[in-house]
């Protein structure tokens, strides 16, 4: 439990800090945001604001997750805290290689937006091409590697609060790890692009990532407490490295908090394809090693409203030629009716936060109901 909270607190604090020097150095660079003509026209206002804040999300995670585990070492040496050393674990390797590799191709569309002044960076084939590698490499590894451990990180089970009676590897396992690279990138897929459609407003997708990310953070704990390893019995959870997962969350919670400082209304800085596409990426990897891939869709319930907000008006449009919303996603509908931007992040942050409820509560009910 300590290592979640250092992990957290050190995440904050170099997100909190390190995001001013971030924008300092972009302003320098001339690296502002490129604003779409066809938005909201309130938006033109913010031509020129600094991007790529996601750099400082993914820097301060990395962060908070090494130094966590070398501040326990240290604290433990010291005498100060006798707490557990915990080692790096592969799950957690692999989500923060997922958060990284996304976050990467996220930089690469942001930077291309703004070299070549323009609303779009990388083309859609380009931009999925990246996503679908970094995916395949997640769930092959994620997978087949065991490590020190009897177990891999993932499952070809389809889980919900865990693991389910419908298996992937129906039909033998070659074709049980082709189903499972196409489910996992669907869910990566899903899942990034969920939260970069939610960054359209300041905070909006932040504030909401800071809560599932907590969710994630308390999942962790849980299923470490009440591990087959630890607490073997019929309600246990077979999740592999379900402490070291919580710090991770934790630290993305963290980082997400610390930026949100500077991007809440009036934004200084947005966190650009870099953070949101990151952001997904994380939310995907934790629901895959925590074997809770369908809960994710009740705790990331914004993320899935405002994407079906995108689909719907697209396919009505194709089939009918008319629009359902005055503008998708569903954020920017409500700036054409008079929103104001602050009203619309709030009111989507509460959204956001019933959710999350929602979704804890269908986790630790499925535990209370089987005892």
């Amino acid at each position: 439990m300590v290592n979640v909270l250092l992990a957290g607190a050190v995440a904050m604090v170099f997100s909190l800090f390190g995001t001013p020097l971030f924008i300092r150095f972009l302003v320098r660079r001339g690296y502002g945001q490129f604003i779409r003509d066809d938005g909201p026209t309130s938006h033109h206002t913010k031509r020129g604001t600094p991007t790529m804040g996601g750099a400082v999300i993914i820097g301060a995670t990395l962060a908070g997750y090494v130094l966590s585990h070398v501040l326990l070492i240290l604290l433990d040496v010291t005498g100060i805290l006798e707490v557990t050393h915990s080692r790096f674990s592969l799950s957690a390797i692999l989500v923060l290689f997922l958060i990284t590799g996304l976050g990467l191709i996220g930089f690469l569309d942001d930077y291309t937006k703004i070299s070549k002044q323009r609303s779009l960076g990388l083309t859609s084939a380009e931009k999925l091409t990246g996503q679908t590698v970094v995916a395949i490499v997640f769930a092959l590894l994620a997978l087949l590697l065991e490590g020190d451990s009897t177990r891999a990180p993932a499952s070809t089970a389809i889980s919900f609060v865990r693991d389910t009676a419908v298996d992937l590897a129906f039909a033998g396992p070659v074709l049980g790890v082709i189903l499972f690279i196409l489910w996992a990138n669907v869910l990566i897929a899903g899942a990034s692009n969920g939260v970069n459609l939610t960054d359209g407003l300041d905070g909006l997708a932040t504030g909401a990532s800071v809560m599932v990310f907590a969710a994630y953070s308390v999942i962790g704990i849980w299923q470490y407490n009440q591990n087959c390893q630890l607490a073997p019995g019929p309600n246990c959870y077979d999740v592999r490295d379900a402490l070291d997962l919580a710090v991770v969350a934790c630290s993305v919670a963290g980082a997400c908090f610390g930026f949100l400082w500077w991007n809440a209304s009036p934004a200084k800085i947005f966190m650009g394809d870099t953070g949101s596409l990151a952001l997904g990426g994380g939310l995907a990897g934790l629901a895959i090693t925590t074997r809770t891939e369908l809960l994710l869709a009740v705790l990331g319930g914004l993320f899935v409203m405002i994407t079906l907000s995108v689909i719907i008006q697209v396919a009505s449009f194709k089939l009918t030629r008319k629009r359902v919303f005055r503008m998708a996603p569903l954020q920017h509908h409500f700036e054409l009716l008079g929103w104001a931007e602050v009203t619309i992040v709030i009111r989507f942050w509460i959204i956001a936060g019933i959710c999350v409820a929602v979704g804890l509560g269908l986790f630790y009910g499925e535990w209370v109901a089987n005892l």
